[in-house]
């Protein structure tokens, strides 16, 4: 789920490994120490990882009682993931402070586009499936254009057939599966004026994600941290009442806190 950095500003990423496996005393006393080491911890989950490593996850942040470790599980595919986390990575070495940060990813998912080219739907249950295309998926040769966000949908993959894509300007990240076809770099990146291609290592949960190892996943997104920045310095900022930390929207991605509903005062009769 870490891609390589995108420029030489790009603070490295710390993946937490085994979350399941190991003991949790290990878990705490990790978690523990970069919460001390940084101050506070932004932890980018995918809902694809193991129930198991997600209870984990949340077991280590009640037991710290920490108001510093933000955990983002957005319903992203994969490598949609991946590139939201070294977006975070990138703007973490601006001068944003923690708060702003870790809000920042609610807001960068909107604008993300991701999918994958999957040679079966049979097993996909992220994106609704209509009978018809499962019972073409079962069809030799048959591949399927899939688009899981920012709204789902499917076609069935051709030649001058494309999906919905953004109208600004992107650059694409393309994960080769066990799948193969030029239809995502020569149909749907042209038809997305993609202003970059370049290829990335499939992530682990991506076959478990879309229901077949036969695919290939994509994800156009805005480049560059210039861009980034702006965008995120150009949204109304406020502080949580709770915990005080300065946010982007309405709830706190530490504390959780939302603000507080005020009724409005009864008229006189």
């Amino acid at each position: 789920m870490a891609l390589p950095a995108q420029d030489e500003r790009t603070v490295p990423a710390v993946v937490l490994k085994d979350l399941e496996q190991e003991p949790l005393d290990s878990s705490l006393a990790h978690l523990q120490a970069l919460t001390e080491h940084h101050g506070h911890v932004i932890v980018v989950c995918s809902r694809a990882v193991s129930r198991r490593a997600r209870q984990r996850l949340h077991t280590v942040r009640s037991l710290l009682e920490s108001d510093r470790i933000a955990v983002f599980e957005p319903d992203l595919p994969p490598l949609a993931l991946a590139v939201l986390a070294r977006q975070l990575r990138q703007l973490a070495s601006c001068d944003l402070s923690p708060g702003i940060l870790a809000s920042a990813g609610r807001l960068l998912t909107h604008y993300l586009h991701a999918g994958a080219l999957l040679g079966s739907v049979a097993k996909l249950d992220r994106v609704p499936v209509d009978l018809g295309s499962h019972a073409r998926s079962w069809m030799p040769g048959s591949q399927f254009g899939v688009l899981a966000h920012p709204s789902p949908e499917l076609v069935r993959a051709a030649p001058g057939v494309s999906l919905p894509g953004p109208e600004f300007g992107t650059s694409m990240l393309i994960a080769q599966g066990q799948l193969q076809s030029d239809w995502v770099a020569g149909t749907l990146a042209p038809s997305w004026r993609a202003q970059g291609l370049r290829e990335v290592v499939l992530p682990a949960e991506s076959a478990r994600w879309w229901g077949t190892p036969k695919l290939i996943e994509f994800c156009a997104f805005l480049p560059g941290l210039p861009v980034l920045y702006q965008l995120v310095t150009s949204v109304r900022q406020s502080s949580c009442h709770w915990c005080g930390i300065d946010v982007i929207g309405d709830r706190c991605v530490f504390c959780s806190a939302t603000p507080p509903v005020h009724e409005q005062p009864a008229r006189a009769g």
